[in-house]
């Protein structure tokens, strides 16, 4: 195997998830930040509509991210469904990251690219950021919970109907190592070749 692929081999092995209350509150530099972007940017994409949208909050703006999250959370919630310690982790989730990305959907002009096609563009965007985050030593999360798929999100953000939130990513440092990764299902038994 030649050098590049064993570089990208061992970055794709090594990429681990790091809870956001994990990580220890040192501050990425913004360039850092720019540069996983840059690598975002690289996703493939049907047509060249480039679905992917990323929104950054650090600092100040990120701590209002949290709370404006766990308001949401709050409003939109059923009474009977509704739990504090649901809302208090959403509160305080960046408290510990450097930066945090709401990676969205932008539907493209093109219609005859379906929305699936646009979605897997940005997942690929959000893998690229992720594995970019591992090659720096950086920790990352990529989470979907809370309101980030709900409708009140969209609409706080000003995002389009058409238009789609695929996750909030955390990114940070931390001070332990995220351990060894594990497959449950052999990939024998998710792979059927044809010869």
């Amino acid at each position: 195997m030649n050098e590049l692929f064993q570089h990208i081999k061992q970055v794709v092995e090594t990429r681990r998830t790091t809870k956001p209350l994990k990580m220890n509150g040192e501050r990425i530099p913004d360039e850092q930040v720019e540069q996983l972007l840059r690598l975002a940017d690289w996703a493939p994409t049907h047509g060249h509509t480039e679905p992917w949208r990323f929104i950054v909050y650090t600092g100040e703006a990120a701590t209002g991210f949290c709370q404006q999250h766990a308001e949401l959370y709050k409003q939109n919630i059923a009474p009977d469904k509704y739990q504090q310690d649901k809302y208090e982790k959403l509160l305080h989730m960046g408290d510990k990251a450097s930066h945090i990305l709401v990676a969205y959907m932008q539907r493209g002009n093109l219609p005859k690219i379906p929305a699936l096609e646009e979605i897997a563009a940005v997942s690929c965007a959000i893998q690229n950021v992720l594995l970019g985050a591992t090659a720096l030593g950086l920790a990352s999360y990529w989470g979907s919970g809370g309101m980030a798929y709900h409708p009140s999100m969209k609409e706080h953000l000003q995002l389009r109907e058409e238009d789609q939130v695929l996750g909030i990513i955390y990114l940070g440092y931390g001070d332990n190592a995220s351990g060894e990764g594990k497959r449950v299902t052999p990939l024998a038994d998710k792979v059927v070749w044809r010869r």
